[in-house]
């Protein structure tokens, strides 16, 4: 019987176009993807600036590999946490200007700890409604009552912020993953101050993207003030694993009760000291951010040109809307057949109708990349435009 439940869901996912298929890559992030003797312009990365194969940033993980070996051995509070862990969280309370910072295995990880913690039975969770996913069911498995807001309405997310509740925590992403627009950081902690509510920004897609030089929305204009902090470092900083930036209080708070922290093996070692050699040529290489941003205009000026329809996105991020399950899987193909790989956005990741390709820039790409893209993309576009949605 629950086998024959399994097999008619199945089926289900199946014949609605919403098929997900893990493939083998020889080489996922970069300007190329490879498979086999195979290789494609990769527009669906979030490597935005390249740093995965950044020779720094790969010196450092294989120096701490022959140093302290690949593993952390063990939890944070038992026997892990090394001091390479301690320096990636000093480099971090740096950046964002926190007193403290946790480290955690994803982003995920991260989002969970803080909602299902922070706030519990009595207090209130107010989320954008293009949150990302881990944010939502991190609402969902949280105690407290958790609502939404219509997605960057400061009108609306004030009068959710209003309701009675014992303590009230405002979630948001800085760059929103499927669309690529921003969220009204600033406006929306001035909504928080004045209803002593916290802000929790997840800056998962503008670490290295957003802000002074790509120091994420903790530089943003007028220095929001963000009480919680989480950030990926899988995107920009090409590595990977994640952290939450806080106050001392929230942060003991964690330590003592965050099931996401304390029963999980800490962050291997390798990958700490990369973050912090790739948060260093955040810092001290420019050119990698300035790049990125010169191919984010190139690539919508170009498009512009050709009539391909944008969203309003100015982040590395780049979706071209394509309604329909089987329309949008058609054009991903068709990209895939002549050099160029993107992603098929489809329902339910996105609300049905709004199925999308979501192309991502990079530092790593050459302009002449981005011209490529641009032209097979138009004639991909006007040749399934009569795809059956």
């Amino acid at each position: 019987m629950f086998i024959d439940k399994l097999h008619q869901k199945l089926a289900q996912q199946k014949s609605s176009g919403r098929w997900r298929t893990v493939i083998t890559r020889q080489q996922g992030q970069g300007r190329y993807l490879i498979q086999g003797d195979q290789r494609w312009l990769n527009f669906a990365s979030n490597d935005y600036l390249g740093f995965a194969q950044h020779p720094k940033v790969k010196q450092a993980a294989i120096a701490a590999t022959q140093s302290y070996g690949v593993g952390s051995g063990g939890s944070a509070l038992i026997t892990g946490h090394h001091q390479v862990h301690a320096e990636l969280e000093a480099r971090i309370k740096e950046l964002t200007n926190q007193p403290r910072v946790l480290l955690f295995s994803s982003g995920y990880a991260a989002n969970q700890a803080a909602l299902t913690t922070v706030v519990g039975e009595g207090d209130l969770i107010v989320q954008d409604k293009l949150n990302h996913a881990s944010l939502i069911d991190g609402g969902q498995a949280s105690k407290a009552s958790s609502v939404r807001f219509i997605h960057n309405d400061l009108d609306s997310a004030n009068r959710q912020i209003k309701r009675k509740a014992q303590a009230k925590l405002l979630v948001t992403e800085s760059v929103f993953s499927m669309d690529g627009d921003q969220s009204p950081v600033h406006e929306l902690s001035e909504i928080c101050r004045s209803q002593n509510a916290l802000l929790m920004v997840d800056d998962a897609h503008g670490l290295g993207v957003i802000g002074n030089q790509g120091q994420g929305a903790c530089h943003l204009a007028g220095h929001p003030n963000i009480d919680i902090y989480m950030a990926t470092f899988g995107k920009a900083m090409g590595v990977g694993g994640a952290m939450l930036a806080c106050s001392e209080e929230i942060a003991d708070y964690l330590t003592q009760f965050g099931r996401h922290f304390i029963y999980t093996t800490a962050m291997p070692i390798p990958q700490a000291a990369a973050t912090c050699a790739a948060l260093d040529c955040l810092d001290k290489e420019p050119q990698h951010w300035l790049r990125l941003q010169e191919n984010i205009h190139l690539f919508r000026k170009l498009a512009e040109q050709a009539d391909i329809p944008l969203m309003p996105s100015v982040s590395a991020i780049q979706p071209i809307p394509v309604s329909g399950n089987n329309r949008v899987m058609a054009c991903a193909q068709a990209l895939h057949q002549q050099g160029i790989v993107g992603g098929a956005i489809r329902a339910p990741t996105v609300k049905a109708g709004e199925e999308r390709l979501r192309l991502t820039l990079s530092a790593s790409h050459t302009p002449q990349d981005i011209e490529q893209c641009v032209c097979t993309l138009a004639r991909v576009l006007n040749a399934n435009s009569g795809v059956v949605s």
